[in-house]
């Protein structure tokens, strides 16, 4: 059992492929519990139907029917602790300024290797028991 085997992931990402990438580099870090969304509406559905909430959202921002810095601000209206993990091609430093002012715990730039999403876990999860 891994170190972060206990986390309950919620993951919205509208490309199959790179989504099924992040999942299988989340299983090898020990990480099962993950529940995937194709868009931002279909994780904001995830987040009302989960009572008991997530550990981390992992999402992409460029995604139809609700981008990632919309569901960021709706996630942060329903469960404002849960770390919020920002995947994306946008590298510019207004992108990344404005998700950071919008309260993501990580922002984390396409294409990514499994050492840089584990480390950002890793970030992440180590402030979150810190404030728990």
């Amino acid at each position: 059992m891994g170190k972060y085997a206990h986390l309950n992931i919620l993951l919205a990402e509208d490309d199959s492929s790179i989504r099924s990438a992040i999942k299988a580099m989340l299983f090898d870090l020990g990480i099962h519990k993950i529940t995937e969304a194709a868009d931002g509406e279909g994780a904001l559905q995830n987040l009302i139907r989960t009572p008991q909430g997530y550990d981390l959202i992992i999402c992409d921002w460029n995604m139809p029917n609700k981008n990632g810095l919309e569901l960021l601000k709706d996630a942060k209206m329903r469960a404002p602790s849960t770390p919020f993990l920002m995947i994306t091609g946008r590298a510019d430093e207004e992108s990344v300024m404005k998700a950071l002012k919008s309260g993501v715990s990580g922002y984390l730039r396409k294409p990514f290797r499994m050492n840089q999403l584990e480390s950002k876990i890793k970030v992440i999860a180590d402030s979150w028991s810190e404030m728990a």
